[in-house]
This record gives C-alpha cells, structure tokens and sequence, in this order.
C-alpha cells in the first residue's frame, strides 16, 4: 500500500477510513524538520499545515498533494509543479462553516450576548438588561465583502436576506452575484457598516487593509478577517479598536500562528479572537476528510481529478 503522511489528524472516523487503504503516517509535530524526515517515504501528502519551502527536496517518492481545505498559501505550489507532483484542494468544502462563523461573529459584536449572559450571571438582572440598548441590528446596514469567491457569495446572499445592502470587492466585478454591488476599495471601506475579509492571501492582497484604509471606515463599523492574518496591519486595527473608532473586530487568523498568549491582541477592546476555526466544525472535517481522501486516492490509482489547481503537471 501506499504510503500517506498526514501533517495533523483529519476527521477521526475518516482517519480509520484512509488508514484502511495505505501505510498511514501522523507527524507527531509540524516542524519542519518532522516533516522533512517523514515525507522521506512518503506517496501522498495530506496538508493541515504549513510545509517548509523545501519540503520537496527531501521527498523523491511523493506524487500526491492535497490540501485538507481551500487556501493554498500553506503549500509551495511552484515548488511541487516544478517537480510534476499534482496540488489538490477541497473548494465549496467549508464554505457553509465559515459563512456561519462570519454571522456568528457579526451577532457577537453587535448584541453582545455573551456579556449579556456574564453581566447577569454575576451582577444580576438589573445590571444586565440596559446593557441591550448597545445593540444593534444588521438589517438596514451595508456589509462590504473582500473576496466574493464561494464563501463571499455565500456570505452575500446571507447577508442580503437578513436584509442588509451588500457591496463586493473582487477582481471580477462582472461576475458578482445578483443583489452584490461591485465597489473599489476605497468605497467599500468607507461604506460599509460590517466588512468581511475572506480574499486569498496572494501579493495583491498582502496588506491590502492598511492604517489608511482602517482610518477611512465607518465609525462604529466592524472588522472580520477570516483570510489570513498578513490581509491586514494589525496593529492599525488595534489601535483603531483602542480609540474606540471602530465598533468590533473579529479575527479569526492572526499574523503568526499559533497564539502565544502574550501578543497586544488580548488587551485590545471589543475584539473577539478565535484560533483560525472559521472553517472547522464536525460537518466541515467530515466533508474535507472525505473529499480529501478520494482526491487522495485516485491521483494515487494515476487519475486526474479536477480539483487539482497546477494542471500543467498532467501535460
């Protein structure tokens, strides 16, 4: 059987499912001198994590990537092309997550629930109710969305249907679903009363939220990354949130991965921090798991699936 290294655990009951068809490897860590080691022998490569950019150096037998996910800026994809090694990823297949995490965070920011429940867990009815007059509803309010791939889309049509005007930012205006506005960037920002950032990383996109771009937002606006961390100058956004100009900020990537515990992110105010789960739930692994094991599989059986994103290697 072939053999398989995972960079970090998939779905449990999927795991068993894929164990069942190869010589499975789990990296006991993700450093890159782990993962140089155990891609030595490795066939098949499923990726959680980010791969040191020359990984591939160190793996002469390996003829399969798929990435447990969407975003590709985990895996040096010029670097697999160059050895005619096929990239694949699983789009559409957290798409429905992330677009619950993006209204759940625009609900936490806006009513304030979890403080809600604290303030009258510890200080009583009294004390908590006239903390709801801060609330606000999202109907009637403009969402700006970054990036209008499939979760952008998604994320409008939810949006709209909670009644709020929606704006697109996107490098295809013409292909904007119905009911999304296109917008330059400078309108976006200054528009929108909750902006959602789910664009790649690419250089393009690589500090496109910058201090100015921050200065320009709505007063009271809110800020929720769900793309990567190096999308925007953190520290803009932190101080923006300290001076009380912005409403909230959700971020749910962060510009160094994981957290330590100890960055200015934690003394900021009305910022909610999540550790780059937007996509993760047990239906999402599930679904990922799945697709990444077939997609797995048939580039091993020599197929050609057609999520693989560096076709040229099959030429």
């Amino acid at each position: 059987m072939p053999r398989v290294l995972l960079t970090n655990p998939i779905h449990p009951e999927l795991q068993s499912v894929l164990a069942a068809q190869c010589d499975l490897v789990l990296a006991p860590d993700t450093s890159a001198a782990t993962l140089k080691r155990l891609v030595a022998d490795a066939e098949g490569l499923v990726v959680r994590a980010q791969l040191p950019p020359d990984l591939f150096d160190h793996a002469p037998r390996l003829r399969a990537i798929v990435r447990h996910g969407v975003g590709l800026d985990m895996i040096p994809v010029a670097g697999a092309t160059a050895r005619g090694i096929p990239v694949a990823n699983l789009p559409g297949s957290n798409t429905q997550t992330v677009v619950e995490y993006c209204l759940a965070a625009m609900l936490h920011l806006r009513r304030g629930l979890a403080t809600l429940d604290s303030r009258l867990r510890s200080e009583g009815w009294a004390a908590a109710r006239p903390l709801a007059d801060r609330g606000t509803e999202l109907a009637g309010g403009t969402c700006g969305i970054v990036g209008v791939g499939a979760i952008g889309a998604r994320l409008a049509a939810v949006t709209g249907a909670l009644g709020m005007r929606v704006l697109g930012l996107t490098r295809r205006p013409d292909n904007l679903p119905p009911g999304v506005l296109a917008a330059d960037k400078a309108t976006l920002f200054a528009q929108s009363d909750v902006v959602v950032l789910c664009c790649p990383l690419t250089e393009q996109t690589r500090g496109l939220v910058d201090a100015a771009t921050v200065d320009a937002m709505k007063p009271g606006a809110i800020l929720i990354n769900v793309s990567r961390g190096p999308v925007i100058d953190t520290g803009a956004v932190l101080r923006a949130l300290g001076e009380g100009r912005l409403g909230g900020a959700a971020l749910d990537v962060h510009d160094r991965q994981p957290l330590a515990g100890n960055e200015p992110v934690f003394d900021a105010p009305n910022l909610l921090l999540t550790p780059h789960v937007a996509g993760i739930s047990d239906t999402s692994m599930r679904a990922m798991s799945e697709q990444a094991i077939a997609t797995l599989m048939a580039l091993l059986r020599g197929e050609r699936p057609s999520n693989v994103v560096n076709t040229e290697v099959f030429r």
